[in-house]
Parts: structure tokens; sequence; C-alpha cells
């Protein structure tokens, strides 16, 4: 039986420990199952490998936790002003996507989970099992964001509120719990094209669709070889990540500010200089990103990163 007074002790848990968004999703097969095989088979995941494993946990929460029922959905903003360039010339610096410019997101959201999966244990008495889920487990967080009513799912393929734009993190808890479920909201995106038109790579080649092995944050961070002449060009001076069709959409404009301390920009806000990162060790490496998500890309791919948008402001590599 659906529990209408533990659905909503969930909630009151999620907004205290500091969630923006949350909602709840029946823990089926997503609806675009089909779709997703489709897209990861004609190659549009790049040299994504890991996504074409544990497909069926990824479409089906009932793989993941057997017995599971519901989809805890919480969203936490990362949004925060865009700061000057750190520099007298800003073609020397590299430019940072905006979630990563706090600490790591995994830990910070994933506690906040773990959390509310803590207060549950003390306050309900029934026993329940739960899993925690962000972004590293094989779970496609979009679709159950949309059918837990945090957002629609956007042209740039995004989750997009109202208030919150798409600047957020996504975070599920797997639970055999019997709650109830939200209802979805309508897609608000309407003849808007402006992602796609703003997309350097035309990654957004299809509405609601992408070829993630144009996406710069796709070339920036996960691919692991050197990048075509094309395009290296078309990536300018993004060094990890990409912010383009976030910066473009009108939903956006207006989003709400993060009320995370963890997520304060720190001097990468700014950019990083290009000669540093050229310049880094493995030390350097380690120090400088101490708790960062941009661990992510390694040493090497960052430098090439930076060698590239070094190319790109007409700087040869090396030089100032």
């Amino acid at each position: 039986m659906l529990d209408e007074k533990l659905t909503n002790l969930v909630k009151s848990i999620a907004r205290e420990v500091g969630f923006d968004r949350y909602g709840i999703a029946r823990a089926e097969p997503i609806g675009r199952a089909e779709y997703v095989r489709a897209w990861l088979d004609s190659g549009r995941a790049g040299s994504m490998a890991y996504l074409h494993r544990h497909f069926e946990k990824r479409v089906d929460p009932g793989k993941l936790l057997p017995g599971a029922r519901s989809v805890v959905v919480a969203a936490l903003s990362y949004h925060q002003p865009v700061p000057g360039p750190g520099l007298a010339n800003p073609d020397l610096l590299g430019r940072v996507a905006m979630y990563a410019w706090g600490e790591d997101y995994h830990t910070v959201v994933k506690d906040k989970l773990f959390r509310i999966v803590d207060r549950l244990r003390t306050e309900v008495s029934e026993p329940f099992e739960a899993k925690v889920c962000v972004d590293t487990a094989p779970l496609i967080e979009r679709e159950f964001a949309a059918a837990a009513g945090i957002g629609w799912i956007g042209k740039n393929t995004l989750v997009l509120d109202r208030q919150l734009g798409s600047y957020f993190f996504l975070g599920e808890i797997v639970t055999t719990l019997d709650l109830v479920e939200d209802e979805p909201v309508a897609d608000r995106c309407g003849s808007c094209s402006a992602c796609r038109d703003a997309c350097p790579t035309n990654a957004l080649d299809l509405p609601y669709q992408m070829d993630a092995a144009r996406c710069i944050s796709y070339l920036t961070i996960e691919h692991r070889g050197e990048l075509s002449d094309e395009l290296a060009r078309q990536t300018g001076n993004w060094i990890f990540g990409c912010d383009i069709c976030e910066q473009v959409c009108p939903h956006n404009r207006r989003a709400a500010r993060t009320r995370e301390p963890a997520f304060a920009g720190r001097a990468v806000a700014s950019g990083l200089p290009l000669d540093e990162i050229l310049g880094w060790t493995v030390d350097d490496y380690r120090e400088r990103l101490r708790g960062s998500t941009m661990k992510r890309a390694t040493l090497e791919m960052l430098k090439r990163n930076a060698r590239i948008a070094k190319v790109n402001a007409g700087c040869d590599e090396g030089t100032s």
C-alpha cells in the first residue's frame, strides 16, 4: 500500500538536509529503454564503453535493487555568478564548467542522501532496503528525474526546472519503501532551439538527442586520445567540460543560486592559466585538484586540452 505519511516524511527530510527539489518515481523500467539501447548501438556514446555495461540495471531499478518499489530523486543547485577573468589576458585561461568549480559533488550529494536514509532508519519501524546513487551507479538519472517531476528533459538532453534551470546535480535513493509517486511536469522548451544553435560541435544535431562523441564535455573529460583537427578547433578554450548549451538556455537566465557552501567557486571559476597546467607535475595535479571533480580528467588529458586551447587562442604551445 502506498504510504502518503511516509512519503511526506521522506520529502521533509530531503528539504531539511538541503536539497532544492525532490520527487518520487516508481521503481519500474523506463519507457525509453529501447531508445537508449539504439543510441548506444549507434556509437553516439563515443568511447564511453562503461555505458554499455549493466544495461538492464541502467533502465530498471528493480535489477539494481531487488524488491525496489520507489526511486527518491533529489536535486541540488550549483549555480553561482560567473566571475571575471583572473588574468589580464583571458586568452591564456582555460575555462572550466561550473559544476566543477567547488568540491566534488559526488561526496556532497551522497552525504545528503545517506543522511536521508539514516534518518528514515531511525523513524520508520518497518524494515526496508535502500541504495544511494549519484551518477556513477548504473542508473539513467534524467529519466527518473523526469518521472519524479523534478523537471523535463530539454532539447540539450539535460533536466530543466523553471526555478533552478539546469544547473543542478541529481541523486537517487532506490528503495523497497512503497511511496507515492509524483506527476511529471510539462515540457517547456517549445520552439526554442538556442542550445542546438549555440553548440560549436553540432553535438545536439537532433532535438532532445546528443551525439556525445562530439560534445565538448565528452571531448575534454572522457575522450582519452587526441582530437581531430576539426573538433579541436571547436572546443575553444574549454579545458574541462562546457556550459555553452546551458548559458544560452532561457530557463537559466534567472536560475536560483546555490545555497550549498561546498560549491562556492575555487580559483578555477575564473579559469586556469594554460601555461601553469602545461607545467604541472603529477604532484602539482594532485595538490591543485584535491577534492575536485576535475580529477575525472587525467593530467595528460588536461595538458592536451591546454595545448589545444593555446592553439585556439593563437598562441604557440609553451609561450605566453
